[in-house]
């Protein structure tokens, strides 16, 4: 029992230690698995403990793919800035890399390219997880970057199924009958409710449908999870059951960051590797932002993007553990792995500062044509503004109409943003986060503006910048938290409201007029 306590002491202890940092908690999880390895055999660590975590890691992982897939739409994985930008990216960074690999360690040709192949992969852990705590995954960088890791993951698989012997079977081609079960999964989750069977129903499909029965035709279990959410992502209900899997995903994913820390503990070949590669990490995102600005997507965009996908991948530990030839260059790679999340992940939380700085000099790269991520800088005849599109935002648009208000309604999901307008409501693509949305954005004719989105960051920098902008009318926001509220106002709200009280006021409005009438 001791070792168990060390083990979640540690985790804790570290997790806590980084945050005032400014750094995620899975930096201390990744110097929790370093620390438990050094001491194992002074702290009773169990001979099963590295197999047994290793299963709970890939839990966690399959968890997090399937909410990743719940957030995704099919068609978003075909664009041609993801296809593209995916494969060129790969192909660029393994003739890179595998050359710095054969350096270090081997002369054989075909072990450094595997290697460079673990590297060329970024990771789909770290960007999921910072996009997610930054709530940007339907924003179109978000998007853009989850579809650019998607392509990199099945890139990976194939490698894997090709370098480890086992290429899939002809039962693996039944993944493309996936879509005559979407009927039957919708069902399922109608009939789940929203308790616990619930969060029981997305692990029967995540382990059960997703892992088990990919693995069974000859697939990787990482893929079927995903596929399982992409199915599912258009049900009116995948946010709810994404929430629902929120806190069992994050347990096991620290069993996953624990689990790449205890890889092994690395000897100067390796730690040196690991710092030419920590090098090497800012061609990794300069790559990126380049490709997708060649695919005309806007510096601000691109430069996102990239940044979210500046981390060598943990998928490509999975690829050197899979493949015999490979394995002994793990422990190298787990450290680079390490320490490029160390280097990523305070400037995934500083993005739009950093962009903000930079944004003339970047804007400078983009293409002089159309771009898929235009905004708009016409709002029309509205004479409201309304800022997040869910269903906060949706009730007050419906609200606003209803008493003769002209609302507008803005949300950073671009297919959000396409479904509201296909329902006949006036709303539009756009980032309040986007500095080039204000600065082109005519105000002109809007009387008040309405904070619907959850995240405080966005909340506070619409505030800001619309009384930058000179406006002088009424900004109402909600706050799903007390200690926001006067952040919130201290930004440029005039009125803020707590959610949850709101909610309750109104119950006890229609109570009284229930018993009223």
């Amino acid at each position: 029992m001791f070792f168990e306590v060390f083990a979640v002491g540690a985790a804790f202890v570290l997790g806590l230690a980084v945050k005032p940092l400014g750094l995620p908690p899975l930096v201390g999880f990744l110097a929790a698995g370093f620390l438990i390895n050094a001491l194992g055999p002074s702290v009773g660590m169990p001979a099963s403990t590295g197999p047994i975590l290793d299963y709970l890691a890939n839990l966690g992982v399959l968890i997090l793919l399937f909410t990743v897939g719940l957030k995704l739409k099919l068609k978003q994985i075909g664009e041609p800035h993801v296809v593209g930008s995916a494969l060129l990216h790969f192909a660029l960074s393994v003739a890179l890399f595998t050359p710095v690999a054969r350096a270090f360690f081997t002369d054989d040709w075909t072990v450094a390219l595997l290697v460079g192949i673990g590297l060329a992969f970024s990771s789909t852990v770290l960007a999921a997880k910072m996009l997610e705590s930054k709530r940007e995954m339907g924003n179109f960088h978000g998007r853009a970057a989850i579809g650019i890791l998607i392509v990199q993951d099945i890139i990976a698989l194939v490698v894997l199924a090709v370098f480890s012997g086992k290429v899939p079977g002809p039962w693996a081609l039944l993944v493309f009958a996936t879509p005559v079960l979407r009927p039957v999964l919708h069902r399922i989750l109608d009939l789940a409710g929203h308790d616990e069977v619930l969060v029981l129903a997305g692990l029967a499909l995540t382990f059960v449908i997703g892992g088990y029965g990919f693995e069974i035709i000859g697939l990787k279990g990482e893929i079927g999870a995903l596929v399982m959410g992409l199915l599912l992502s258009n049900h009116p209900r995948a946010s709810e059951l994404s929430n629902s899997l929120w806190s069992l995903k994050e347990v096991f994913l620290v069993g996953f960051f624990l689990s790449i820390g205890m890889a092994g503990l690395p000897d100067w070949t390796a730690l040196w590797f690991a710092v030419v590669m920590g090098v090497l990490l800012p061609v990794k995102g300069v790559l990126f932002f380049f490709l997708l600005i060649a695919f005309r997507l806007r510096a601000r965009t691109a430069f996102l993007s990239a940044l979210s996908l500046t981390a060598y991948s943990e998928f490509g530990l999975i690829v050197a553990a899979g493949i015999p030839a490979a394995q002994e260059f793990l422990v190298p790679l787990a450290i680079a792995v390490s320490l490029s999340f160390l280097v990523a992940a305070p400037l995934n939380r500083a993005a739009h500062p950093l962009f903000e700085r930079f944004e003339a000099w970047l804007q400078g790269f983009e293409r002089a044509t159309r771009h898929p991520d235009e905004q708009p800088t016409d709002l029309g005849d509205a004479d409201t503004l309304i800022f997040g599109m869910g269903r906060t935002g949706t009730a007050t648009y419906e609200e606003l109409k209803a008493d003769g208000f002209r609302p507008v309604g803005l949300d950073a999901d671009t297919y959000k943003a396409a479904a509201h307008a296909g329902a006949g409501r006036n709303v539009v693509f756009a980032d309040a986060e986007d500095s080039n949305f204000w600065n082109s954005v005519n105000l002109g004719r809007i009387r008040a503006a309405v904070l619907a989105m959850d995240d405080l960051e966005a909340k506070l920098i619409a505030a800001r910048m619309l009384r930058k902008k000179g406006f002088q009318g009424p900004i109402v926001s909600h706050a799903l938290h007390e200690d926001h509220v006067d952040l919130i106002k201290d930004a440029g709200a005039s009125q803020t409201y707590l959610t949850m009280q709101e909610a309750g006021r109104s119950l006890a409005h229609h109570a009284v007029e229930a018993t009223q009438g």
